[in-house]
């Protein structure tokens, strides 16, 4: 036998269950550079996504309820970005998916940085 014929193979992720989607994958913010930070930031859909969370209360709303002209793919992808960046934590309640935004733990990485997004509304 080769090695190759022994080498145990790699474990199959299992899929999730039918009606059921995979857990967002979360980034602290002292995982994320500035770099990842400003991108994620320089797009003006995501600056309008964390200033509609800002207004609302942690955990009040759903992907769906923001009013941003892009296709749910494409919203879909930004707020992937968000959580990259570490501004985003997600959670799933049943067929929703809520959002909070991580603005203490940004602040925390990035002293000052939302601070300026929330306040520059061009």
């Amino acid at each position: 036998m080769t090695a190759q014929e022994t080498a145990t193979p790699a474990p199959t992720p299992t899929p999730a269950p039918a009606g059921h989607r995979t857990a967002p994958t979360h980034v602290h913010p002292r995982e994320v550079s500035l770099e990842s930070a400003l991108l994620a930031l320089a797009d003006p859909v995501r600056r309008t996504l964390v200033r509609e969370l800002a207004a609302s209360g942690p955990w009040q709303r759903t992907c769906g309820t923001f009013d941003v002209p892009v296709t749910k793919a494409t919203l879909s992808r930004h707020f992937a970005v968000l959580r990259e960046a570490g501004l985003l934590e997600q959670k799933d309640a049943g067929a929703r998916r809520l959002n909070r935004l991580r603005e203490e733990e940004f602040g925390e990485r990035f002293p000052g940085l939302l601070d300026l997004v929330l306040r520059d509304e061009a």
